[in-house]
């Protein structure tokens, strides 16, 4: 399993994923900057994701939306902040149109990643505003479904060859 281990720490209103992978950094960049490889796993299986705008520079915007299995829709968005290729990403993750009233909780999501012993390892640190907004976003399924849509990476890692 991609996961390794899943931490939430209410007191600093953070949950951290750790994952490693045995593919080199630059093929588990590509996850993330490539768009249509991160639409075949950024959502759970039962819910793929479309990215429809994918600008990840610093000030950049990506913006995308699930399909569930009745084929109800749900939007997201981030505002990437910082991109240092291919090491780390830190975006406002955030739920619904971009130009919609915010109805719920916005979080600062820093993806990381290191090299490790010939692989590559990945955390990803989701930050919240508040216990509420976490106990919140915890509760819709938050954990589950982010280990769920990771379980599909070392497919796709698989498939690309070694440094794309």
């Amino acid at each position: 399993m991609t996961v390794t281990s899943v931490e939430k720490d209410p007191a600093a209103l953070t949950m951290t994923l750790h994952a490693a992978f045995d593919a080199p950094i630059t093929s588990v960049w590509q996850l993330w900057a490539d768009p249509r490889r991160l639409e075949r796993w950024w959502g759970p299986p039962s819910h793929p994701a479309t990215f429809v705008e994918h600008d990840l520079r610093d000030g950049g915007r990506v913006t995308y939306f699930m399909t569930g299995p009745e084929g109800e829709q749900y939007h997201g968005w981030w505002e990437v902040l910082d991109v240092e290729e291919p090491r780390r990403i830190e975006v406002r993750d955030g739920f619904g149109h971009p130009d919609a009233p915010a109805d719920m909780p916005v979080t600062t999501m820093r993806v990381t990643l290191d090299e490790a012993g010939g692989g590559t390892r990945m955390t990803i640190v989701s930050t919240f505003a508040s216990a509420e907004a976490m106990e919140q976003l915890v509760a819709m399924g938050m954990e589950e479904g982010i280990v769920a849509a990771m379980g599909q990476m070392d497919d796709i890692l698989a498939e690309a060859p070694a440094g794309s």
